[in-house]
């Protein structure tokens, strides 16, 4: 597997709260590189045509850009991809910032994730119901508390 890649795609379920981890081939890896067209594929793939867009059947896709690990300078690209509740078509946005090359850190070319939790989760899949209805800055802030260690993102 190129350096580029991982080589493990990680799927979540948060309706059951089951993982698993799959492996693509290189040859998958040649076809999809990456961003857009890796969240594509699996949005094609998953979800059926007339998928409500709220349903836990929905799939939320994180997918970072082939670049990313690599030596290429200023790239950290991600593609968060969903059908969309505008068009009922793929709907994405990209950003950059530390989350995509973390995620490669820690050995994932993509994250996708489907279900529905009953309580509130964060991806250290564990209750979270404390951070319902928190800001942003402030949820951050109690999950870095809890975990004792300020260089989580």
């Amino acid at each position: 597997m190129s350096y580029a890649y991982t080589g493990n795609i990680l799927h979540i379920d948060l309706s059951s709260k089951k993982y698993w981890i799959e492996h693509p081939s290189e040859t998958f890896y040649r076809t999809y590189w990456g961003g857009k067209a890796l969240a594509l594929y699996y949005m094609l793939k998953e979800i059926e045509p007339y998928t409500d867009l709220l349903s836990p059947d929905n799939l939320l896709i994180f997918a970072p850009s082939v670049l990313i690990g690599t030596p290429a300078p200023a790239i950290p690209r991600y593609t968060v991809c969903a059908k969309s509740p505008l068009t009922g078509t793929q709907g994405e946005a990209e950003a950059g910032g530390w989350w995509g090359p973390e995620l490669k850190k820690a050995g994932f070319d993509a994250i996708i994730i489907k279900g529905r939790s009953k309580t509130p989760v964060y991806l250290w899949i564990k209750d979270a119901t404390q951070l319902w209805g928190k800001d942003t800055g402030t949820t951050q802030r109690i999950i870095k508390e809890e975990l004792a260690d300020d260089r989580y993102r």
